[in-house]
C-alpha cells in the first residue's frame, strides 16, 4: 500500500511579528521606567497639591497597565505560538491586549477629567517650584520609553523562520500591541509638556488656573487617542477586511478565464500577515495550487485556503437549433 507524506503540506500557523522577542524586551523595561516616574509623579503632584502633575502621573499608571498587558500578551503569544488550541496562532493576542488597554485608558480619562471640574471649581494651592522638576524628569523618561520602543522596530523586514507556501511572511508592520505602546508614551509625553506649561504659567504668570485645564487637555488628548485604539484593534478581532486594495487584487487575478469567486475572506492573522479563504465556481476548475500561484506575488497572504468547484450547469447547456 502507498503510504503518503503530509510533511510537505503542512506549516507551523505562527504568525508573530519578525521582531517579536525584542519588542517583548524592551517593552518589559519601559514598565519598569513607566512605574518609577508614576510614583513619583503621584505622590509630588499629591504633596505639591498640582492637578496636571497629578493627572500626568495618573496617565502614566495607565500606560504602565497598558504596557503590562502588552508584555504579557507577547510572553503568552509566545510560549503558545505553535498551540493547536488556537486554530490561526496567537498573534491576534496582540490586538487583544491593544483594545484591553484602550479600555483601561479611556476609564481613567473620565476620572482625570472629573478631578480636573472639581479643582477648577474649588482650586487648591501649588507648589509650583517642587511640582516642575518632577514634570520635567516625566518628560525625559516619557522621551527614552519613546525611543526604546520605537527603535527600528517599524520597518518591513522579512519575516525570518517562515516558510510558509501559500505566501509571504512579513515583519511587524502594523504590529498593534507595539504601535499601542508608543503611541500611548508619546500620548503621556504630550500630558508631561501640557503639565510643564501650567506649571511655568502659574509660577512666573500667576495663572493658576490653567493647571486643572490642562489636567482636562491631558484627558481629551487621552480619550482621544484611546477610541482611535478601539477602532483598530476592535476590527483586527472582528476580522474585517484589512486591506481592500488587496481584496481587488485577489478578484482580479483569480476570475479570469470565466472563473468566478463565489465566497472570499481576508482577515488579518498578526503583524504583516493575512489570512485568505476563497471558493471558485468554474467550468474547468484547476488545482488549488494552479490558483495560489496567481496570487504567489501579492504582498501579506501568509495562509491561503482555495476550494475550486465544477460549475453545475457545465456541459446542460442546449445548442441553439
Amino acid at each position: 500500500m502507498h503510504s503518503h507524506s503530509s510533511e510537505t503540506w503542512q506549516h507551523r500557523h505562527d504568525f508573530l511579528g519578525h521582531a517579536h522577542e525584542r519588542n517583548e524586551r524592551r517593552t518589559v523595561l519601559v514598565v519598569g521606567l513607566t512605574l518609577a516616574m508614576m510614583v513619583a509623579e503621584i505622590v509630588g503632584g499629591t504633596v505639591f497639591g498640582s492637578m496636571a502633575l497629578t493627572a500626568d502621573g495618573w496617565h502614566m499608571s495607565t500606560h504602565a497597565a497598558a504596557l503590562g498587558i502588552a508584555a504579557l500578551a507577547y510572553r503568552f503569544a509566545r510560549l503558545h505560538a505553535d498551540d493547536p488550541r488556537f486554530a490561526f496562532g496567537t498573534a491576534k493576542l496582540g490586538d487583544l491586549a491593544a483594545f484591553a488597554s484602550a479600555i483601561i485608558l479611556a476609564m481613567i480619562a473620565l476620572a482625570i477629567g472629573y478631578e480636573s471640574v472639581l479643582r477648577l471649581n474649588s482650586p487648591q494651592a501649588i507648589a509650583f517650584g517642587e511640582a516642575l522638576p518632577i514634570a520635567i524628569l516625566g518628560l525625559l523618561v516619557n522621551l527614552a520609553s519613546a525611543w526604546l520602543l520605537h527603535g527600528d522596530g517599524h520597518d518591513h523586514a522579512h519575516h525570518e523562520g517562515h516558510g510558509h507556501q501559500e505566501g509571504h511572511g512579513h515583519g511587524d508592520h502594523g504590529d498593534t500591541n507595539l504601535r499601542a505602546a508608543y503611541v500611548h508614551v508619546l500620548a503621556d509625553a504630550l500630558t508631561s509638556v501640557l503639565a510643564i506649561a501650567a506649571l511655568l504659567a502659574g509660577r512666573y504668570l500667576g495663572i493658576s488656573w490653567l493647571d486643572p485645564a490642562m489636567g482636562l487637555v491631558g484627558a481629551a488628548v487621552i480619550v482621544a487617542w484611546s477610541w482611535s485604539l478601539i477602532r483598530s484593534a476592535g476590527a483586527t478581532l472582528l476580522d474585517a477586511v484589512p486591506d481592500r486594495g488587496l481584496a481587488h487584487s485577489v478578484r482580479t487575478r483569480l476570475e479570469t478565464n470565466g472563473d468566478t469567486i463565489t465566497d472570499l475572506h481576508l482577515w488579518r492573522l498578526g503583524p504583516g500577515h493575512t489570512g485568505l479563504i476563497v471558493s471558485l465556481v468554474s467550468d474547468h476548475p484547476q488545482e488549488p495550487a494552479t490558483y495560489k500561484a496567481k496570487l504567489a506575488d501579492l504582498d501579506g497572504l501568509s495562509h491561503i485556503t482555495v476550494e475550486a468547484n465544477l460549475c453545475p450547469n457545465h456541459g446542460t447547456e442546449r445548442m441553439p437549433g
